[in-house]
């Protein structure tokens, strides 16, 4: 489980997040939408500890401290990691395995096991040699979430994981996720900026809105008309799918 409470974050002197108190149970995913600059990537770096924050972030009723107990506990994937050039594939997702390996030592068999089966879930088997500078877009971002997922840690904090992935690819990674989630028992938080996507797989939406929660509960509580309008500033018609979930649509202004 995951929870924050008032938790804060001051970068400069912009107040980008203020007093956000959320739960996640164990084996829940929850979606993060909101407009722009709305403080959804920062929400995930403060439950990450990767900026200075007020208020307190816990995992399972604790707050976890020591970087490699986090790691192993954590995985997060950010929208835009800083990836080594001159690194393959595999060994940026072997990156994932650090907080198994001992200090000073080097990866075990289970270890290159655990990323061959990962690369082969992401459809990246065939990319495992090649250097990650080659790749495009939606290559990187699929080895990014390759490397969290080789972590394989209880919690997924992913950062927009379908950026820059086209339609097949979208699919693929989110009923993946979702598998895992529902085979494993894993517990996901995502920030989404498509509302249908969000609205179709996650189990509880988060709305946020000038660094401030607005509104939380099910996909179909929160995708309104009305919220969606409100703090998207968007006309925008919300009809339900064929499984009950909301769709949003834009509607042409005239």
């Amino acid at each position: 489980m995951i929870e924050t409470r008032e938790l804060s974050v001051v970068l400069g002197r912009r107040q980008v997040l203020s007093e956000v108190s959320l739960t996640v149970a164990r084996g829940e995913w929850l979606a993060v939408i909101g407009p722009n600059g709305a403080g959804k990537s920062t929400l995930l770096r403060a439950i990450m500890g990767l900026v200075p924050r007020a208020g307190s972030v816990l995992f399972d009723g604790a707050p976890l401290d020591r970087p490699r107990e986090r790691a192993r506990r954590v995985a997060f994937a950010p929208q835009t990691p800083a990836l080594p050039a001159d690194m393959t594939v595999f060994d940026y997702a072997l990156l994932g395995r650090t907080p198994y390996i001992p200090y000073l030592g080097r990866e075990s068999r289970r270890d290159r096991d655990v990323i061959a089966s990962v690369l082969d879930r992401l459809d990246l088997t065939e990319l495992a040699g090649r250097r990650v500078e080659n790749l495009s877009g939606g290559e990187r971002q699929r080895v990014v979430l390759a490397r969290a997922l080789a972590q394989e840690a209880p919690v997924l904090l992913l950062d927009e994981p379908t950026t820059a992935l086209d339609l097949g690819h979208q699919q693929q990674v989110l009923e993946l996720l979702d598998r895992l989630r529902l085979g494993d028992g894993l517990t996901v938080v995502t920030t989404l900026h498509d509302l249908s996507l969000a609205g179709q797989y996650a189990d509880r939406l988060l709305l946020v809105a000038d660094g401030r929660a607005v509104a939380s509960g099910k996909p179909v509580q929160v995708l309104t008309e009305e919220l969606v309008g409100r703090h998207f500033e968007a006309h925008v018609k919300i009809e339900p799918g064929p499984d009950g979930r909301p769709v949003v649509h834009l509607v042409r202004g005239r």
